[in-house]
């Protein structure tokens, strides 16, 4: 262990009550901004959700290769306007992405198995 990484269970004892206040509360922004997260991805799955449902019933494939490149693009610039990884964003998206195709495929799925019946 560095001299520097001190055990979460050992910073009461290592630091003063202000350097440990300060860390609760940057913490507590964080806790903050990842909640805030979750929701956003929430309210965005509502949406491709819609988008899935349309293509379903529209013959529609569940990928579109052209506007995931575009959103690539997208979010690329707005990582470096923010001052952050664009190949992080890339990969965030990517992840997201490929979760959204997979949600379209299993509603294609049961449409095509709606029309069946």
């Amino acid at each position: 262990m560095a001299p520097n990484d001190i055990p979460a269970a050992d910073l009461e004892t290592s630091a003063d009550a202000a350097v440990l206040e300060q860390l609760h509360s940057i913490r507590q922004s964080i806790d903050n901004i990842d909640a805030a997260v979750v929701h956003m991805l929430a309210e965005r799955f509502k949406f491709t959700q819609q988008v899935g449902r349309l293509k379903a019933a529209h013959g529609l494939p569940p990928a579109d290769p052209e506007r995931e490149r575009e959103q690539i693009q997208r979010l690329r610039a707005l990582a470096e306007e923010s001052h952050l990884d664009p190949a992080f964003a890339e990969k965030f998206l990517n992840f997201i992405v490929a979760e959204v195709i997979h949600h379209h495929e299993r509603i294609a799925g049961s449409t095509a198995e709606d029309r069946a019946s």
